[in-house]
């Protein structure tokens, strides 16, 4: 489950951010540039984006700036030329700034490539605040392991797992009997199933909420966002399959609920900004001033529920079988979620068939001898991934 523990630094927390130029990376960095002083930036990383990130190496004065595409040094190096910030590039140096002496390492990067760097993070024990679903959906056992093995203090950057968090608090997990996280619904929430189908790229990026990156959002789209969550939930909190569950509730205001065997239920609500769960991550267990608005619960009215339609969103349901198939089945999962959903990103796949490949994908490798099998291994995990993907690509050449 999460583990927390009194913080070892003294201010300025040193700091390392694992995908800087997203959308959790700008909310990191607009939130620390309000608090002058109290963090040090140690390293900052991206994919390809050399300019920008340079730029924002610059204006946080970090120490370190490493790109993961190593095509793109020359264009970093030449970008951070005489500023006295050292410039690295390639997955390796991404694992090497990840493993820098910090107090904090948050890992912000998109997608299963997450996975290395922040179980290179988790061994130096320091904390770690975790956005990269990937990590726990595809090796979530391997990655608690890893976080009890060495001391690490791992807590949760999704608002609704922050806000799990919050509600189980000082509580005696022992009675908890439900965990409860929200969805928005997406921007085809109250769709039909043939406009669904139908829906263009422009539309399934138009959240009605929140400003994230194209996968997330697309994810958020097919509500597959939500099925990775309770996975993550499962690892984090220790909390069996049967014991979570997923509300739509539209207005985006609770993030979690927390079920008691007493029949309290514990709510965190806060309005849609990502710089209040991030601000929990890094100041906790004190609190740290964020520019969320404050709410205003008279001037919102009324907050409202439904249950998730896994008819127009099948996804949830492929994610919700895969976690209660157990670990390798969500690893390749979510490798078949990333390659379609790149796909279709592309302008080839229609919303409906994304959860189609997912589906496809994991009842070929079951029926295999490769079989979904947890993995033992970073090495393991990798693999399996890899033969997800090759499985996916076969299965949408098939739809093309």
């Amino acid at each position: 489950m999460v583990t927390t523990k009194s913080p070892i630094y003294a201010p300025p927390m040193r700091l390392t951010l694992l995908g800087a130029t997203g959308s959790i990376g700008a909310s990191t960095l607009d939130l620390i540039s309000r608090h002058p002083g109290r963090f040090d930036v140690v390293a900052l990383t991206a994919n390809s984006n050399a300019e920008a990130l340079a730029a924002l190496a610059r204006t946080h004065k970090a120490k370190r700036a490493v790109v993961a595409d190593a095509t793109a040094y020359p264009a970093l190096r030449a970008a951070l030329s005489g500023s006295g910030i050292e410039a690295a590039a390639g997955r390796a140096a991404v694992v090497e700034a990840a493993s820098l002496p910090a107090d904090c390492v948050l890992g912000a990067i998109v997608g299963a490539a997450g996975l290395e760097p922040m179980l290179a993070a988790v061994a130096n024990g320091r904390r770690i605040a975790l956005a990269n679903k990937e990590c726990l959906v595809s090796a979530g056992g391997l990655f608690m392991r890893a976080v009890k093995a060495s001391g690490a203090e791992l807590l949760p950057v999704d608002s609704e797992h922050a806000g799990v968090f919050q509600a189980l608090a000082g509580q005696d997990r022992q009675g908890v009997s439900r965990i409860i996280i929200t969805a928005s619904g997406g921007p085809f929430r109250t769709w039909s199933a043939e406009q669904i189908a139908a829906a263009t790229l422009e539309q399934a990026l138009r959240h009605p909420n929140w400003s994230m990156g194209k996968k997330i959002t697309v994810d958020s789209a097919t509500l597959m966002n939500k099925g990775l969550e309770l996975i993550e939930a499962h690892h984090l909190f220790s909390m069996p399959p049967d014991g979570l569950s997923a509300v739509v509730h539209p207005q985006s205001i609770v993030h979690a609920l927390v079920e008691y065997i007493d029949g309290s239920v514990i709510a965190q609500l806060a309005n849609p900004d990502m710089r209040s769960p991030i601000a929990v991550a890094l100041a906790w267990p004190k609190r740290m001033a964020s520019p969320t608005p404050p709410l205003d619960l008279a001037k919102l009215s009324q907050l409202t529920f439904e249950a998730p339609d896994l008819v127009r969103f099948p996804a949830l349901g492929v994610a919700i079988e895969a976690m209660k198939r157990g670990p390798g089945a969500t690893a390749a999962m979510n490798a078949a979620n990333e390659v379609a959903v790149e796909v279709f990103l592309k302008g080839a796949l229609r919303i409906p068939q994304i959860a189609l490949v997912v589906q496809q994908t994991l009842n070929h490798m079951d029926a295999t001898a490769y079989g979904l099998a947890e993995p033992d291994s970073l090495a393991a995990v990798l693999a399996l991934d890899d033969e997800a993907r090759a499985v996916a690509g076969q299965r949408i050449a098939a739809l093309l």
